[in-house]
């Protein structure tokens, strides 16, 4: 039997690249979304990946939603928290619930997935958790208070979880990805993304495939002696 994984966010963008990675890598995978079923149904008819809709940061959903996976597909060893919204804003225009909502979806979900599985992969003596932080959680972003604060906290998020799954066989990385070509990206006004291109070494944006392989890689076998580590993929922006 296959070993069940389970992405987040995984049916556009960056996520929909993850899943398909772990599905050419023999896994049974599982895309959560949050709202968009036309594209959540686009996916599944077009991968064969089941959908399912839940919003991560909300915690009982979570466990929902995990149960319900693990209940179709099996118990499920690998979780990817690749789901994250923005609010953009400087913090003296920044609401309150802008904060609190990247916060509880970006940094929370983290929390929420990893409770909801981590029992089962530590009973088991094998896991895999991927948490997709940012090149804006190392290097910080104006206007970005919030995001780059939650995707900060997951990095160090990753590192202490990391410490409490190693004895169970159990490895916690982060990957940082730069600036992706994905819809996120594309709602940067050009100009601005014209200036971000230009500081990028290799002179282009990335591609989402080229940050799937890198969770694949640390959600393979071949990545046992990996845990607690943040791999950036940002075409050389931020050197951390």
């Amino acid at each position: 039997m296959s070993r069940v994984a389970i992405v987040t966010g995984g049916t556009r963008g960056i996520g929909e690249a993850i899943s398909l990675a772990l599905r050419d890598m023999g896994y049974t995978v599982a895309a959560n979304y949050a709202g968009n079923a036309e594209k959540a149904k686009i996916f599944t008819d077009e991968t064969g990946i089941p959908a399912y809709q839940w919003d991560v940061g909300d915690h009982q959903a979570c466990l929902d939603g995990c149960a319900k996976v693990a209940a179709d597909l099996g118990p499920i060893e690998v979780v990817v928290n690749n789901a994250g919204i923005t609010r953009d804003g400087v913090l003296m225009k920044m609401s309150f619930e802008d904060w609190t909502d990247v916060m509880r979806v970006n940094l929370g979900g983290c929390f929420n997935m990893c409770k909801a599985t981590f029992a089962s992969m530590r009973d088991r003596n094998w896991g895999r958790v991927v948490n997709i932080g940012s090149i804006n959680g190392q290097a910080g972003q104006y206007g970005q208070v919030n995001y780059a604060a939650a995707k900060s906290g997951i990095h160090g998020f990753t590192k202490a979880l990391a410490q409490e799954g190693a004895r169970y066989g159990i490895t916690v990385n982060a990957v940082a990805p730069g600036y992706i070509d994905t819809d996120m990206v594309a709602a940067v006004p050009p100009q601005v993304l014209e200036k971000i291109v230009a500081r990028v070494p290799v002179g282009r944006l990335g591609h989402a495939h080229e940050i799937a392989r890198g969770v694949a890689f640390l959600c393979s076998e071949d990545a046992g002696f990996v845990t607690g580590s943040t791999l950036s993929i940002n075409g050389g922006q931020h050197m951390y």
